[in-house]
């Protein structure tokens, strides 16, 4: 059985627009506080992703702070290819 979650790539905009997970959501790590109520109405688990996973720590433990089900994914190109071969 396969588990739903959402991408959430906390990389700047300019960097998503040159790649990115198909079907990840763009959300910059800077604007994580001003979004928690629109990722309150995520289901499953979120799995976030950056350029190297550094941002993406960031985003998980302030996340985790917040009561969300999320996980640091590392790289973008990690997750993409781990999400082509679920």
């Amino acid at each position: 059985m396969k588990t739903e979650h959402t991408i959430i790539d906390v990389r700047t905009h300019e960097e998503f627009m040159g790649g990115s997970v198909n079907g990840s959501i763009n959300i910059p790590l800077h604007e994580l506080p001003d979004r928690l109520e629109e990722l309150k109405d995520i289901q499953g688990p979120i799995i976030l992703c950056c350029a190297s996973g550094g941002r993406s720590g960031q985003a998980t433990a302030y996340l985790k702070q917040h009561g969300f089900n999320c996980e640091n994914g590392g790289s973008w190109m990690s997750v993409n290819l781990s999400n082509q071969t679920n």
